[in-house]
């Protein structure tokens, strides 16, 4: 029998709304949410440690909990919640019946494993989660060996951000840093950089050879690139636009630009 609980007054379920709405609440106590049993399931083989998983039974069956902490090999508190407590919680308007109140994990430059001839996406201050999680999910449909965001403006395991990627946050290798910090980081280990630039001294993003290792690097549409990128790039490369705007979606650019690479490369 599963602990219960049936008020939204329960000092956790105050707990896990603070978590959800607020960064600094997720940073000091190092805990975020994740709801959905796909994105939980995402989070496990990924390697994030749980600490609790709530379930409504009315949604979701005790045997397929049951199933996913057992295949996690994992000591996981689990807590069933009545139907209006789970409502209370639910951020997502359609969903699964589950939640978990995840430990932060590493997000630093040298928690990176990468392997030989890399190829990385870099996307300085991402401001919409919605943009973020979209440059998540090409990077996981292109296998990229890792993602980094400079200067970010939110931490990673905001809500909307694990949404809108699908879960992609916890498929692919992820780590922060200053821009500064990370262009020493690609001049340490020998990866090129490649910087999107709308500007007439870019190069076609065709004309390069991404067979090395490699780093592909867009900024925001509203402002593009900072200074600090375009002057330590290898080369700024470009989209040729035909139209009458200048501005692709920055997830839009950003996937053009790696299956280029991943063309290149044969798909390995």
């Amino acid at each position: 029998m599963h602990k219960q609980i049936t008020s939204t007054q329960n000092p956790l379920i105050k707990e896990i709304i603070q978590l959800q709405e607020k960064s600094r609440v997720r940073k000091k106590k190092e805990l975020f949410i994740i709801e959905g049993y796909r994105e939980i399931n995402l989070a496990l083989k990924g390697g994030f440690q749980l600490k609790s998983i709530l379930f409504c039974e009315e949604i979701i069956s005790k045997n397929k909990v049951d199933f996913l902490i057992e295949t996690s090999k994992q000591n996981i508190e689990i807590l069933e919640v009545s139907l209006n407590v789970y409502q209370k919680i639910a951020h997502r308007k359609t969903t699964e019946g589950i939640i978990a109140i995840t430990i932060f994990k590493e997000l630093g430059l040298n928690d990176l494993k990468l392997k030989n001839n890399p190829l990385i996406l870099i996307a300085e201050a991402p401001e919409k989660p919605g943009n973020l999680g979209a440059l998540l999910r090409t990077a996981d449909a292109a296998n990229l060996d890792a993602v980094i965001i400079a200067n970010a403006k939110t931490d990673l395991f905001n809500p909307n951000i694990i949404r809108s990627s699908v879960g992609c946050v916890f498929t692919k290798q992820i780590a922060t840093g200053t821009t500064e910090e990370i262009i020493a980081f690609l001049h340490k280990n020998n990866i090129e950089i490649y910087a999107a630039a709308l500007s007439n001294e870019s190069e076609i993003y065709t004309a390069i050879n991404y067979k090395n290792s490699s780093a592909i690097v867009v900024g925001t549409e509203a402002t593009g690139l900072s200074d600090t990128w375009l002057k330590n790039a290898s080369k700024n490369i470009i989209i040729p636009m035909q139209g009458e705007i200048d501005s692709l979606n920055v997830s839009v650019s950003a996937a053009i630009i790696i299956f280029e690479a991943k063309r290149q490369r044969n798909y390995n």
